[in-house]
């Protein structure tokens, strides 16, 4: 009998629906037998993998949740690694997490045999692992406690590089329940993910808590506008939608784009859901009005990161007022302090420090930083700013200009600095984000480029394009003399987001 809380909970299900995917459509006994499957070739004559690593890329599908539950029945840590990471970037992962072993789908087969197999790291493919067949593999898997390493998921930090945030079981079942008890999860719900399976947002708030509440995951290979419209508009039970700013910023063009009647459909297939929930972003209030003209919803907006799952929400029932987070969720102690660490008076700044038990572990072999993000009496400190109005929170910004936040995901302006700075083109550079309608932000660079040479922003991200995600790539760029400095000879980066305000070359590919 298994102590993992969200594999325990499964079998209270066992008839009812747990996954549509590309796969098919799988239920709670399917996704626990599966799991086991999973588990035993993990474990491969051992009797627990005893906290190895296990590093896994696949799309977002069936065989995800398969692999993710069978690393942890198997006594293993699960480690999502992102579908748009190029090789290097995969690699850095596979070496700070110092994996143990490395899972890939068939499509990402080459992307990552030629990582492990350089690094001496067992490595097996999801086709040999997931067999949904009639009889399952019959083994006794360890029995796991819940106060166990469960999850390594990578986030940017004030570091150039990121850093690995783990959560054991307990940690992750926090995060689950208060969501579910916040949002009134149940199991007739039926969620649609189309979010990355890297980050908590689509990991906890979506895949997580559906299967937790005995509901019904509908996963996406990936987000496509037209599909997920036709899915609204078909209807078929869907009750939840979760998703990114961008993602609704896209859905709003395409409903403009459309016939009367089309719109008419899109409206009317959302008013059919419960709840739409917007996050990992700041959305715009015009964003959030349009969409409620669009839609008939009144985005639900919510704040968190990796390292404390969700801690602040607007109401399910009761006003949800634009540009504000809500109040804390069951069991999240929350304060705002002043540079001091001294409590800040109601309508004054300060930074988020958030207590509870949805607070992970430590960062992966990073003592020094885990230290360094927690207070003497245990506060962990978020590095954003909010205020609180009317008893209600409002989240101002990072304290740290170097992480940008771009289509829910959070990037560090350091990171993209190192490698610029490697092109034989640049002789300095500073990134920083600039607020955008549609992303949130967007990165931009600022070059010093060396004499006798020049730069594009196609040719940039044609460049950087092995080496950096999507994502992560400039998207505005400033060919400077010299960047604006402090008397200390440090780059004055607001000084640089003014002049993006003003003066931009966009790449036509974004």
């Amino acid at each position: 009998m298994t102590s993992i809380p969200l594999v325990a909970r499964a079998g209270q299900f066992v008839g009812r629906t747990s996954v549509l995917a590309e796969e098919g459509q799988f239920t709670y006994q399917q996704l626990l037998d599966t799991s086991a499957e999973v588990a035993a070739r993990l474990l491969d004559g051992k009797h627990d993998l005893g906290g190895a690593r296990v590093a896994f890329l696949t799309p977002p599908s069936m065989t995800y949740v398969a692999v993710q539950w069978g690393i942890w029945r198997a006594g293993g840590v699960a480690v999502p690694l992102c579908v748009q990471h190029p090789e290097p970037e995969l690699a850095y992962v596979l070496d700070d997490a110092v994996a143990d072993i490395v899972v890939a789908h068939p499509d990402f087969a080459d992307r990552l045999q030629s990582l492990a197999s350089g690094r001496g790291l067992r490595f097996g493919l999801t086709s040999k692992l997931v067999n949904l067949r009639a009889d399952p593999l019959a083994v006794e898997l360890p029995k796991i406690d819940s106060t166990r390493d469960a999850m390594l998921v990578y986030t940017s930090g004030t570091t150039s590089r990121p850093k690995g945030a783990v959560t054991t079981h307990d940690n992750i079942a926090a995060q689950v329940t208060a969501l579910i008890e916040a949002w009134g999860w149940s199991a007739d719900d039926h969620i649609l993910e189309v979010l990355p399976l890297h980050h908590v947002h689509g990991i906890v708030n979506v895949v997580a808590c559906a299967l937790w509440a005995g509901a019904t995951c509908e996963i996406l290979p990936k987000f496509d506008c037209d599909r997920v419209w036709d899915r609204i508009i078909a209807g078929d039970g869907l009750t939840l939608f979760m998703a990114v700013p961008t993602v609704y910023a896209r859905l709003i063009k395409a409903w403009d784009a459309v016939t009367e009647s089309r719109r008419q459909a899109m409206t009317d297939g959302c008013r059919k859901l419960r709840l739409m929930v917007s996050g990992s972003a700041a959305l715009p209030v015009p964003m959030l009005e349009k969409w409620r003209q669009v839609s008939g919803h009144t985005l639900l907006e919510r704040y968190g990161m990796t390292e404390i799952g969700m801690a602040l929400s607007n109401p399910l029932e009761g006003e949800r007022r634009p540009g504000y987070v809500g109040r804390p969720l069951p069991r999240v102690e929350l304060q705002l302090v002043d540079e001091h660490g001294q409590q800040v008076a109601g309508g004054q700044p300060g930074q988020i420090q958030v207590k509870g038990p949805a607070v992970f572990s430590r960062y992966w072999h990073k003592p020094e930083a885990t230290a360094a993000a927690f207070t003497s009496d245990g506060w962990f400190k978020t590095g954003d700013v909010a205020v609180l109005e009317d008893n209600v929170y409002r989240i101002l910004g990072r304290e740290s200009v170097d992480i940008i936040k771009t289509g829910g995901y959070k990037v560090s302006a350091l990171e993209i600095e190192d490698l610029l700075q490697t092109h034989e083109a640049v002789a300095e550079c500073a990134v920083v984000g600039v607020a955008d309608e549609e992303w949130g932000q967007r990165v931009a660079a600022a070059v010093v480029c060396k004499p006798g040479h020049v730069l594009d922003i196609d040719g940039l991200r044609n460049w950087g394009k092995d080496q950096l995600a999507p994502y992560k790539l400039p998207t505005l760029l400033r060919l400077m003399d010299a960047l604006p400095r402090n008397p200390l000879g440090k780059v004055t980066k607001p000084v640089l987001v003014r002049q993006f305000e003003t003066s931009v070359h966009q790449s036509p590919s974004t």
